[in-house]
């Protein structure tokens, strides 16, 4: 992260109406935060605040692309990044009251007398909230999966043995009354 300074607005000396602001977040921006599971991350944030008296909008644009794994084999993925999310951000005399009283989470309260916003936990959670959940294989052009054939049988052989075992389980003890 370039310095902690590029993720703080000074929306003070904003005039009124919309602005626009660049991020380009890498590895490591989200290696500072704790990231694991995602890697050779490239996100390109679009942020427009709309600045008014008393509150502000801000709407950001999430694009890029970042690696991960399959959830079904394990191979390495890269996902397209794109979303878009939308905060307000209201100046208030008591901050922490309204925030804790607060339960719509697009919503954020600031003081009156704060001069910037910092927006890298927003940065943060809107790109990894981008990454698509279920992270798979695609299929080819003949409808097959892509995913390791190896991975798969396993899976399958796994399956099997566990459906076998939950099956003879299942009625074990209805044997005693057989008899009955």
């Amino acid at each position: 992260m370039a310095s902690k300074r590029a993720f703080e607005i000074a929306f003070v000396g904003l005039k009124p109406g919309l602005h626009e602001f660049g991020y380009e977040l890498d590895d490591k921006f989200f290696a500072e935060k704790g990231v694991t599971d995602v890697s050779n991350i490239k996100a390109n944030v679009k942020l427009v605040l709309e600045k008014n008296t008393g509150f502000m909008r801000l709407t950001f644009e999430v694009g890029g692309n970042a690696d991960v794994n399959c959830d079904r084999c394990g191979n390495p993925l890269t996902m397209d990044l794109w979303d878009e999310f939308r905060m307000l951000v209201k100046l208030v005399d008591t901050p922490d009251e309204m925030n804790e009283q607060e339960e719509d989470p697009d919503v954020f309260y600031i003081s009156r007398t704060e001069s910037h916003l910092d927006v890298s936990d927003w940065l943060y959670e809107f790109v990894l909230l981008s990454v698509p959940m279920q992270r798979m294989c695609g299929e080819d052009e003949k409808g097959n999966s892509k995913c390791n054939k190896e991975v798969l049988e396993k899976l399958k052989q796994m399956e099997a043995r566990n459906a076998e075992n939950n099956s003879n389980n299942l009625w074990k003890g209805l044997d005693k009354f057989k008899n009955n």
